[in-house]
């Protein structure tokens, strides 16, 4: 059995090229053009092609019936078109989903909605290998009268023209089918057929050619008289077809019911018929018959007339033969001959040895195709598809990779595209994973494993550390946390007031071991006054005086002729002694002197310079103020350290 061609061809041509073979073996006055012309005939009229053949030519009625049955498919293709274009659907009325015609008008009305839905997101008409010629000619006959009356605006015209120069380089380098001029649908609207010499362009069942010979119109069957309705029935026209639509009034031969049914009238038993008296009235549908009263012998019956005709038994609906036979008629009668079929390519004959059956190329151990290839078994041939994800190359008859990521760039996966046999795998960069869908991608949150020794923020893609306050990132792995020295900082020094110590994450400032406290900033160290607080170890006779970082216990003795008072001021930075005049009796010179009260005043006068230990403060006597016998007030005009030769005041250092 030789392989099929490259070209997928529809099964009703397949049958017709095996046809024009047998057409040269017969006699020259046989006309194989008329026998398939019956053939059309019975299949459009009568809607059957078991019909009995009325040719005496064997091939004329191999012929006729193939011719009837490629019609038959067309109408069914036809009925199924017209049914997704009515109702978007392919739900039939009858139930029956298992016979030959409802597989055909299902199959078409399936390719003709996914030609309209192709058309309706956009997608481009070419159909694919996979979905076969015939249905990739309903599809895309579908999608581009789908197309027709969509609008363009006038900007998309170099778009398209652009896209299909892309489709066309694309198609050169893949497409099996280069040299098929009618590939994608050629420049014909519904059907086209490269000859080889030319292209020829035909219309689906219910579309006749215009005279461009590439476009095709709908035929008003209603206005040609090709359809079939009965009487009582109007036809009302339809895209590529028509349908017939019961009137009001049954017509003749029949009534209105009550229930708007047409019920037959039976004219014999109404006596309404004009039968002669030698007929008998016979009752049909919608009319009646008269047959004579006069029998005819077996084997012929009568005409209107009364003639007895001869019937030709080879014609009858049931062969009346047995498989193997031909039927020869007789007057009145017929005989049966055995014959010997001659089987062309692709058949071979039966067990029996009576009829020609199919050779099943397909059937295992054989692969015709070869490996990676599916093997689909017709009538007298097989054709050679491949899986999906592959495409068949003509010249190495083997199936091909489609290489998806280079056909559809940037359109298949989120990423990264990488092409696997058959088909294609996503995949995403570095920080991404692969959604639920397997082909867009998503962030990955790398913080939720805690790759960064503190603190971690997830961005898109990556993420970032960051650390805490008195933390720095470490320069080498950019995730470690590194202790910021702070004392070791260009401004260390002036950040604490007496010493920095470090800590993890942060300072402390600390001050001198006694004397001093830290301030609540945490930074300057305060002097303790150990004079206020009480800490000190002054005797009662001594005066507690603070300075920078300690105290100082002072001892004052009053001068001769005065006694302390017990009145000691003592108010802050300032201790003030107060001295009163005590005479002795009879001491004249004690009695005449003008002083009568010594106030003793240390003061406090801070140094503003830096310091690196305590250090004493400088303590000054405060100018005497002196009360006289008169009760009045004298202002010492001499500097207080001067006074310290009478014993009146004294400077310390």
């Amino acid at each position: 059995m030789e392989r099929a061609a490259p070209r997928t061809v529809p099964l009703p041509l397949l049958l017709l090229g095996g046809l024009s073979l047998l057409a040269a073996r017969v006699a020259a006055d046989t006309v194989m053009e008329a026998c398939c012309a019956d053939g059309h005939q019975m299949a459009t009229q009568h809607r059957d092609c078991s019909l009995p053949y009325t040719s005496e030519s064997k091939e004329c009625r191999m012929v006729q019936e193939q011719c009837c049955h490629s019609q038959l498919e067309e109408l069914h293709c036809a009925t199924g078109i017209n049914l997704a274009n009515e109702q978007d659907s392919c739900a039939t009325s009858h139930g029956d989903n298992t016979s030959l015609e409802a597989t055909f008008v299902k199959r078409c009305c399936h390719c003709c909605l996914l030609g309209r839905a192709a058309q309706a997101q956009g997608q481009s008409c070419e159909y694919t290998l996979m979905v076969g010629y015939q249905c990739g000619l309903v599809f895309r006959a579908c999608c581009v009268k789908g197309q027709e009356t969509a609008d363009f605006a006038p900007g998309d015209i170099g778009d398209l023209q652009e896209a299909a120069k892309i489709s066309e380089i694309e198609e050169e380098q893949e497409d099996p089918y280069l040299n098929d001029r009618c590939r994608g649908g050629g420049p014909c609207k519904q059907q086209c057929r490269d000859t080889g010499e030319e292209v020829v362009c035909s219309c689906f069942v219910g579309y006749q050619l215009l005279p461009d010979s590439v476009s095709c119109e709908d035929i008003n069957e209603c206005i040609t008289g090709n359809h079939n309705c009965r009487l009582g029935e109007s036809c009302v026209n339809t895209v590529g077809s028509f349908r017939c639509q019961r009137d009001s009034s049954c017509g003749t031969g029949y009534e209105l019911t009550e229930d708007n049914d047409c019920k037959d009238i039976d004219e014999c038993e109404s006596g309404i018929h004009n039968c002669l008296p030698d007929f008998i009235c016979q009752n049909t549908l919608g009319s009646f018959r008269c047959r004579p009263k006069l029998q005819c012998k077996s084997g012929f019956i009568q005409d209107a007339l009364g003639n007895c005709i001869d019937i030709n038994e080879c014609l009858s609906i049931s062969a009346p033969c047995p498989v193997g036979q031909t039927c020869i008629n007789t007057e009145g009668s017929y005989t049966c001959q055995k014959n010997v079929p001659n089987c062309g390519r692709g058949y071979h004959l039966n067990e029996e040895g009576t009829r020609c059956v199919d050779v099943d190329e397909c059937a295992a151990p054989s692969e015709p195709c070869g490996p990676g290839h599916l093997c689909v078994n017709s009538p007298g041939s097989f054709r050679c598809e491949c899986k999906a994800g592959y495409y068949f190359d003509g010249i190495s008859r083997t199936c091909v990779d489609i290489n998806e990521c280079r056909r559809y760039p940037g359109r298949l996966c989120g990423h990264k595209c990488e092409n696997t046999p058959g088909s294609y795998f996503c995949s995403c960069t570095v920080g991404f994973r692969l959604s639920a869908d397997g082909r867009s991608c998503e962030d990955v949150n790398e913080c939720s494993s805690s790759p960064c020794s503190q603190e971690c923020a997830n961005v898109y893609g990556s993420y970032q550390c960051y650390c805490r306050r008195g933390y720095q990132l470490s320069d080498v792995d950019g995730v470690t946390c590194e202790d910021i020295d702070e004392c070791a900082l260009p401004t260390g020094g002036h950040i604490c007031s007496y010493r920095c110590i470090n800590i993890p994450g942060s300072f402390q400032c600390s001050c001198p071991s006694s004397g001093y406290r830290l301030a609540p900033n945490g930074r300057n160290c305060q002097d303790i006054d150990e004079c206020v607080t009480g800490i000190h170890n002054c005797s009662i006779n001594e005066t507690c005086f603070n300075i920078q970082g300690g105290f100082r216990c002072l001892a004052f003795e009053c001068p001769k002729n005065y006694r302390r008072s017990a009145d000691t001021l003592r108010q802050e930075k300032t201790d003030t002694v107060r001295c009163i005049k005590s005479c002795r009796p009879n001491d004249v010179t004690c009695v005449l002197d003008p002083v009568h009260t010594i106030s003793h005043t240390v003061v406090s006068l801070p140094t503003f310079r830096e310091f690196t230990r305590p250090e004493g403060e400088w303590l000054l006597p405060r100018l005497q103020l002196a009360w006289g016998p008169q009760g009045r007030s004298h202002l010492l005009d001499r500097h207080p350290c001067e006074a310290a030769a009478t014993g009146a005041s004294r400077c310390l250092s």
